[in-house]
């Protein structure tokens, strides 16, 4: 810990003194963006008001339901190398984002300041989205709308500060320490590492990404999450992207557990006003660790309809599992069914 504060100060001592000697009478440059999207879901094997929605993934907890998603506004001023970005949701979707925080907190997605020392380092203190897996919490950034089970029960979000560094465009370096995992506030000694490395070809055909986040969580167990991420334009129109996940987790009493998953996802687009994308997913918490217990699988095919930037999306899911997790309409405290299917309707607009 002390090694850390030290790095620490040392950072924040390199920030300042290059900053002073900056010519503060430029003006900076303001983006804003955001998002709005709902969505209608259907489960087929528990249509009849049971409170039941055959659901364990993130943002989509519905039955026969239209619903509200979220809506966003994301601000950018960027000043020389000085960046601060405030990024704020509103409705269900950030909610469960930041399900640790209640209030006005619970609406910023992000919020971070960013300081280039050079055009390859790069420091940021402040919370942001997690470099762990392949989807994202902003609905208009993923092709399937409903999420899978790693990204569901993996890291959201970090609070802390990280230092990126890129060594040329096809090799990159983050590393940093943070918050346990998506806490905003943690006023007590447990920090996480964060680390990540990025490797391209020459030609960005191929990239990946190797990450890692590990350390103690709020119950004093020891967490070690390894990630890779991998994505390959196989034609203009095709291309494929990959996620694999391993947590291990070392409770402060009890067994060591663990989980891992895996998902690729098949992405074409014939032209530009519509795409299909297919996704399966392998997620095996036989150990429990997720609260399963058991192994599980979803495969998603979802439409993309793009008119103008307006994206809808229908999507027929199926999910399964090796063991009964999932209700028929009339089981009654024990689930029965081994499979379930969904249909989705999504609206995601972005500006």
């Amino acid at each position: 810990m002390k090694i850390a504060i030290g790095l620490l100060a040392l950072i924040m001592l390199l920030i300042c003194n290059t900053a002073f000697a900056q010519d503060s009478t430029k003006k900076g440059n303001l983006t804003i963006t955001g998002s709005v999207d709902g969505y209608y879901r259907y489960n087929f094997d528990n249509a009849k008001d049971s409170g039941r929605t055959n659901n364990y993934t993130s943002f989509t907890n519905a039955q026969n339901s239209f619903e509200l998603g979220m809506a966003s506004l994301k601000v950018d001023y960027t000043i020389r190398k000085i960046e601060a970005v405030a990024d704020l949701g509103f409705g269900k979707r950030a909610d469960e984002f930041s399900y640790n925080d209640e209030g006005t907190m619970a609406a910023i997605k992000q919020a971070f300041v960013s300081y280039s020392l050079s055009d390859k380092i790069k420091f940021t203190m402040g919370k942001w989205f997690t470099h762990v897996g392949y989807e994202v919490p902003d609905a208009h950034m993923n092709r399937n709308y409903s999420m899978d089970y790693m990204f569901s029960y993996g890291p959201f979000f970090h609070t802390g500060i990280k230092m990126d560094i890129n060594a040329n465009s096809n090799l990159g370096f983050m590393i940093g320490m943070a918050n346990p995992t998506d806490f905003s506030t943690a006023s007590f000694a447990k920090k996480n590492f964060l680390a990540q490395v990025r490797l391209a070809t020459s030609d960005s055909k191929l990239n990946g990404y190797l990450n890692y986040v590990g350390g103690n969580d709020m119950s004093d167990a020891v967490v070690n999450q390894f990630d890779a991420v991998v994505s390959t334009v196989i034609t203009s129109k095709f291309n494929i992207g990959y996620n694999g996940s391993l947590k291990f987790v070392e409770p402060a009493a009890g067994s060591n557990g663990s989980w891992w998953g895996s998902a690729l996802y098949f992405n074409y687009d014939p032209n530009s006003v519509f795409g299909l994308t297919v996704r399966g997913e392998y997620f095996d918490d036989e150990d429990g660790v997720a609260g399963f217990g058991t192994n599980l699988y979803d495969f998603t095919l979802s439409g993309n309809i793009h008119i103008e930037n307006l994206t809808v999306i229908p999507e027929v899911r199926i999910d399964g599992a090796k063991d009964p997790v999932f209700y028929k309409d009339t089981d009654g405290p024990l689930p029965s069914a081994n499979v379930t299917g969904s249909f989705l309707l999504a609206a995601v607009f972005h500006f």
